[in-house]
């Protein structure tokens, strides 16, 4: 690794002693850990300042001013990186914790372990649904680091809206909108919550409507060939997913005519389904998991730094263990999503 990089290690992180010579770092739980023995001195408070704002180069030069053994200090840095222990911070994440103070406590908790705190800062995110899902989860994107959220929905707040993490009672009767940005702003005050206008396409719509496939957005969406993800709760049910890359992945409509294979009645039940909104549902704590479920797959687009779980598949959380249970989604063969000019066809799937 180039003496260039600036290295973090998340004040999370525990240092552990069992002795005056070794230093257990991480490791606890399932976590991953590095034992040093011997360690070099003074080697707990340098990693204790690792806090991405300096090159190694200058953190191996500060700790042998100190006293402590440059190439010791050295190998440590590599063996953590080694580990997965240390995130290495580069300079886009560095702007985007030069606002104050509280940008910076929250990029110290918030960096990806793969670092990569510049491009959630870049991204653009829509959340079509100012629900009891939507609200949360835009809430939770915001201070995740991602730069720009935007909550739509033309909707009033009811007392049924309001949720931990979202709509506040006082809420009920603004617009919904409204109760949303407000409860993104108490997330991250710098979030910008602007949506998107002129040439200024989303990295990523959330549909959290618990039937949004029905609406002609999300066809529109899809010949637009923005990415969406489904993330709402029905009955009891949350669900997340399918993770739709146009073009690349299943769409809506494959979810919807693979319903209809099993199950020939389904287009009149799904007709039944959507013809009024229908009123807030869910569990706090089913919404509250739905919410950071589908974060994590949002995250994991933006960051990419794996693959998210709901492409093809929806994650479904079922009361009263809510374990994810993962339904598969196929391309449909009557579908051709992927080669499909005319994307206007209704979606009445997941």
């Amino acid at each position: 690794m180039s003496d260039t990089a600036h290295p973090l290690l998340p004040a999370g992180t525990p240092l552990l002693r069992s002795d005056a010579v070794d230093l257990q770092v991480g490791g606890v739980d399932t976590a991953e850990g590095l034992l040093v023995s011997p360690q070099p001195e003074g080697l707990a408070a340098v990693l204790r300042g690792l806090d991405g704002r300096r090159a190694q180069r200058a953190v191996v030069a500060d700790a042998a001013r100190q006293g402590a053994d440059a190439g010791a200090v050295a190998a440590v840095l590599e063996g953590l990186r080694a580990a997965g222990l240390l995130v290495d911070v580069d300079a886009v994440d560095l702007l985007a914790t030069d606002a104050g103070p509280a940008a910076t406590a929250r990029h110290a908790v918030e960096t990806p372990p793969s670092g990569g705190w510049g491009a959630r800062r870049a991204a653009v995110v829509v959340v079509d649904g100012a629900t009891r899902v939507g609200t949360p989860l835009a809430a939770v994107l915001a201070a995740s680091g991602v730069g720009r959220v935007s909550v739509r929905d033309a909707g009033l707040t009811a007392a049924g809206d309001v949720v931990v993490g979202g709509a506040t009672a006082a809420d009920e009767g603004r617009p919904r909108s409204l109760a949303a940005a407000d409860a993104v702003r108490r997330a991250n005050p710098l979030a910008d919550l602007r949506p998107p206008t002129g040439g200024t396409t989303p990295d990523l719509v959330v549909l959290a409507r618990p039937w949004a496939a029905s609406d002609p957005t999300a066809a529109g969406w899809f010949r637009a060939g923005v990415p969406h993800l489904v993330a709402t709760v029905r009955g009891s049910t949350g669900v997340v997913g399918p993770l739709v890359l146009p073009g690349v992945t299943s769409c809506l409509r494959c979810a919807d005519l693979h319903r209809r294979d099993a199950d020939p009645r389904w287009p009149q039940l799904a007709a039944q389904l959507t013809a009024a909104e229908p009123p807030p549902s869910g569990a706090t704590v089913t919404c509250l998991l739905t919410a950071a479920t589908a974060a994590v797959q949002v995250l994991a687009y933006l960051d990419g730094s794996a693959a998210p779980a709901a492409l093809d598949a929806t994650l479904e959380l079922v009361p009263p263990d809510l374990a994810p249970r993962v339904r598969r989604w196929t391309a449909h063969p009557e579908c051709g999503c992927a080669q499909r000019e005319d994307r206007t066809t209704g979606d009445n799937g997941p």
